[in-house]
């Protein structure tokens, strides 16, 4: 997967997934929606077609790039305990 920055401000960062459409914007979105730093995050996709999701997270004062990773390291951390759950299941 390929991350493109937009911009990036003190409290703004926008950027574009390249190949993701909703499985991990909206998964990202919802964690990051739940981050008490995160003024507005949103995605979208420019045409129903597009394949590259555009993303914006505004912060209230944090470093949305450390929003960001901290957002996608809850997310890492919950899959592998989905995994490792599904793997005690499938034993």
């Amino acid at each position: 997967m390929e991350l493109e920055v937009i911009s990036k401000d003190k409290n703004l960062l926008e950027f574009r997934l390249k190949g993701e459409r909703h499985s991990l914007p909206n998964l990202l979105k919802a964690r990051l929606s739940e981050n008490k730093s995160v003024e507005f995050v949103s995605y979208m996709l420019a045409h129903p077609l597009d394949t590259d999701a555009v993303f914006v997270i505004r912060t209230k004062g944090k470093d949305p790039v450390k929003v960001l990773e901290e957002g996608l390291e809850e997310i890492e951390t919950e899959l592998e305990s989905f995994e490792a759950g599904l793997k005690k299941a499938l034993k």
